[in-house]
């Protein structure tokens, strides 16, 4: 579990009714370079293990950033300051916010 991690400020947003490219959309923030790499992994690792492939990645740890597509879900890795400056839950605000953990 990306908490256990680490990762900080976790948020799942549905944008079903906003999107056609996917169902959910999980924002996460990281504090270093290392906790993306192992975030990007331990959840890669854990959704393959359950049949759930990755499709798509996009970003590179150094810029502080990193996408994850597994088709119905994108999972966003942030470190806190880009996390701000893309600024993704204002741009989806019109998602249903599902679940939060702090």
């Amino acid at each position: 579990m990306a908490s256990d991690k680490l990762a900080e400020d976790i948020v799942m947003l549905d944008i079903r009714d906003l999107a056609w490219f996917a169902d959910y959309f999980v924002i996460m923030s990281a504090q270093s370079t290392r906790q993306i790499i192992s975030l990007e992994e331990d959840i890669t690792k854990g959704l393959k293990e359950n049949d759930v492939p990755r499709f798509h990645r996009e970003g590179t740890s150094s810029s502080s950033w990193i996408l994850l597509d597994f088709s119905g879900v994108i999972v966003h890795i942030f470190e806190p300051d880009t996390r701000e400056m893309y600024g993704l839950e204002r741009l989806w605000s019109g998602a249903t916010e599902v679940v939060r953990i702090l």
